[in-house]
């Protein structure tokens, strides 16, 4: 009986952990992330980080708990985006900050694939013929230069320093070939695509992107 109630108690104890990314993040720590979202982010995000189109993009998206790494939140968290509305909290430190991202984590609903998805090979594409690509098919939602917000379109900037300098080429590849899904962002790869690109026209969609800055990859 009481080996029993050993067993019982080490499960309930095992309970209160959440295997995440960050390494084992307990319940008490997604709560306090919680906490620390709904006094800090909520307001542009909204509840549950699901985001609003045209002012702040979704952070529980499955496809980007998928594909971004806890660097890359932790980083854009802490240094903001330059150009855009959203501030630096550096000023949270560390563990605060980890804690928002614990509580991102706890609403991942695939694998996550940041580390394999940012060693793929940097983009080979020419950004003459990306910028062609961009003006039709990405320049409505994004901005011209990929502005975001702030130009008055729908979608995020993806031109900018603040966000190429953080994300990979294989990132940039991911979220062009398949989209995030509940979203305005659909996929542009395959014959359901929007456009149905080649590998090749997206490699220079990519490339036109870090052209816009051309010291842009400092991800690593």
């Amino acid at each position: 009986m009481m080996r029993h109630k050993q067993l019982v108690s080490g499960a309930v104890g095992l309970a209160l952990f959440v295997i995440s990314p960050l390494g084992i993040a307990d319940t008490r720590t997604v709560e306090e992330g919680k906490q620390l979202f709904e006094m800090n982010c909520m307001a542009c995000h909204q509840a549950d980080a699901i985001g609003k189109p045209g002012f702040a993009p979704s952070l529980t998206n499955k496809e980007l708990l998928s594909t971004a790494s806890d660097k890359f939140f932790m980083s854009t968290i802490r240094d903001g985006r330059i150009g855009t509305g959203m501030p630096p909290f550096a000023h949270l430190g560390k563990k605060k900050i980890t804690s928002i991202v614990a509580y991102l984590r706890s609403h991942e609903k695939l694998k996550n694939r940041s580390s394999e998805i940012d060693k793929q090979r940097e983009s080979f594409g020419d950004p003459r013929k990306g910028e062609l690509w961009f003006t039709q098919i990405c320049e409505n939602c994004h901005g011209v230069n990929g502005e975001g917000y702030g130009a008055g379109v729908v979608g995020p900037a993806i031109g900018l320093s603040g966000f190429l300098n953080k994300v990979s080429d294989g990132f940039i590849r991911e979220t062009i070939k398949y989209g995030r899904s509940n979203t305005r962002m659909l996929g542009f790869s395959g014959p359901g695509g929007l456009a149905n690109l080649r590998d090749s026209e997206i490699e220079d969609v990519i490339a036109f992107l870090r052209s816009l800055k051309t010291s842009n990859r400092t991800y690593r």
